[in-house]
């Protein structure tokens, strides 16, 4: 097998990309006044690393990030590299519950948050998590109920003897040198894992997924090969931080070909048509909600996209309407599509920049050499032929080393070298993989097997529905019955009876839904994917089928 192109560490790479390209723009915040060039930005690094080292943060710590994309976050994402700490990304859409089982579950040692965001107190919910708390100010606590927490440093808002100013964190370490930093950069190996991302949950319980700095820097750089990136290009990141989209995807396949970074502190489709605009980027990511509200901008003729080239669209499929006007209209003609799980750091497929609208919508691309990925059949776990539907498997150096403190389900999920994604999927003789639904999702209808993928590529095709999920939800009688939960397009109207008898005459009736429910909503993840449990639990209560 081929070996990675990648052999350092996070620190040692935004090192070496900086003396490559020191005036490049690294990061820009046109609405904040920052524009920090690649060595700016890596010196800035280097300052807030030695604050890590003065608040007593070393090798292994684990330090968590609860934020919006602000400015500080990718700068502590490297500094965190360069000592050797375990960065563990939070789920902005989290509330207390979600929170405290994090932080006790991931061992944190340093939260980093902001005050709040929208409706979300982040602050607050943290002291009501921190509730047993005995505080020394400036953001040293003792808990036992989270014993392994010392520090608390807020990004923003009002000063507090529950957390340390971010500015004052800065200067934290000024009297630290370039010899002690050094010293410690000397110990750390790729190998080392560096970076803790949970799992988002639409399979059930958060899982601390441990990444190393080589597994990330690969996919990145994988990545961005596979967009054509270069120190030319610009890139838009809408996307969440927390998430591999926004961190993998954006931050670091930027930073592994010198591309210039412009992120939004949290999606607006507007703010994302002006940036494109006024800066002239020619990335764009994005789930596909996000590029249908940007398309959606009443005043959108007011701005111009066409320094658009390429991006990536993720997190679910995209409808061929969304492709064809993202490429003509918006101007992004080589777009491409990329499916992994972040148990893969987390790209395993993509399609490429000169691939048709076709592979681009039917398909989620192939494979990036040197990983290997294989579709094997569920009961033998024999290859599946081209054509045949089976577990779509993965190995190579970006799988993860395991869940944290779960040695169980870290054995269920790596078996024998080769990463199970509980993916359900298709690969035509070219190699191109179409996800064709999920282990979990698979309805069981009186012993018949039921994929709602297919189902939902079915009611797709029915002209007043704009989206539709299908779950399996409890039944007496055969064990599950299909239920479809659909939102119908704007200004539409529709019944029940309508939608079964359109699934009585063109799909087998073990597959037509036993119950048609509206809605105006799904239950989703904030990277835009959705969250079937959630739906199906919802479902059952509302139907008093549980």
């Amino acid at each position: 097998m081929n070996k990675m192109p990648l052999n350092e560490t996070l620190g040692h790479l935004i090192e070496r990309i900086s003396k490559e390209f020191p005036d490049n723009e690294a990061l820009v915040y046109p609405d904040q006044n920052i524009r920090l060039t690649y060595k700016q930005f890596n010196d800035e690094v280097d300052r807030v690393a030695k604050s890590l080292l003065a608040l007593k943060i070393t090798k292994g710590d684990h330090v968590s990030i609860w934020s919006t994309n602000v400015p500080e976050w990718p700068i502590l994402m490297f500094a965190l590299a360069k000592i050797g700490a375990v960065l563990v990304t939070v789920n902005t859409n989290y509330r207390s519950h979600e929170l405290e089982y994090l932080l006790k579950q991931s061992d944190t040692k340093a939260i980093f948050l902001i005050d709040k965001f929208k409706t979300s107190e982040y602050f607050n919910m943290l002291k009501k998590v921190l509730d047993d708390a005995i505080w020394f100010g400036k953001g040293k606590l003792e808990s036992k109920k989270n014993p392994m927490l010392k520090n608390v440093v807020l990004f923003d808002g009002p000063t507090s003897e529950h957390a340390l100013s971010y500015k004052d964190f800065r200067e934290m370490g000024k009297d630290i040198s370039d010899a002690e930093l050094d010293e410690i950069k000397k110990t750390l190996k790729e190998d080392d894992v560096i970076n803790m991302q949970y799992t988002s949950g639409t399979t059930g319980f958060p899982k601390g997924v441990m990444l190393t700095h080589h597994n990330i820097a690969n996919n990145a750089y994988l990545i961005g090969k596979q967009m054509k990136l270069t120190e030319k290009d610009r890139m838009c990141i809408p996307v969440p931080f927390f998430h591999c989209f926004g961190c993998v995807l954006g931050i670091l396949a930027a930073v592994t070909h010198g591309t210039t970074m412009l992120p939004l502190v949290t999606f607006d489709a507007e703010e994302v048509l002006k940036l494109v605009n006024n800066e002239k980027c020619t990335v764009l990511h994005g789930v596909p909600t996000m590029f249908i509200a940007e398309l959606g901008v009443e005043n959108r003729q007011e701005y111009d996209t066409k320094s658009l080239r390429t991006g990536i669209m993720a997190g679910s499929p995209c409808p061929v309407e969304v492709m064809n006007k993202v490429i003509n209209d918006m101007h992004c003609s080589q777009i491409t599509i990329a499916y992994g799980l972040t148990e893969n750091s987390p790209v395993i497929t993509m399609t490429s920049v000169d691939d048709d609208v076709e592979h681009r919508t039917t398909t989620v691309g192939r494979v990036l050499p040197p990983m290997e990925m294989r579709i094997v059949n569920l009961e033998t776990e024999l290859d599946c032929k081209p054509g045949e539907q089976g577990e779509v498997i993965m190995s190579g150096e970006c799988v993860m080393t395991g869940y944290y403190k779960m040695e169980k389900e870290t054995e269920t999920s790596i078996k024998n070298g080769w990463l199970h994604s509980g993916d359900l999927g298709v690969v035509d003789e070219d190699g191109y993989l179409k996800i064709t639904g999920r282990i979990k999702d698979m309805i069981i209808r009186g012993g018949e097997n039921v994929y709602p993928r297919e189902i939902e590529e079915f009611l797709y095709t029915h002209p007043k529905i704009n989206d539709v999920q299908v779950v399996g939800v409890p039944d007496q009688k055969y064990g599950e019955q299909v239920l479809a939960a659909i939102k119908l397009k704007e200004g539409e109207t529709a019944t029940e009876e309508e939608i079964k008898d359109f699934c009585m005459q063109n799909i087998a009736r073990h597959k037509q839904p036993y119950y048609v429910v509206f809605v105006n909503s799904f239950p989703m993840t904030a990277s835009g994917k959705i969250q079937k449990f959630k739906l199906r639990d919802e479902m059952t209560k509302k139907l008093n089928l549980g």
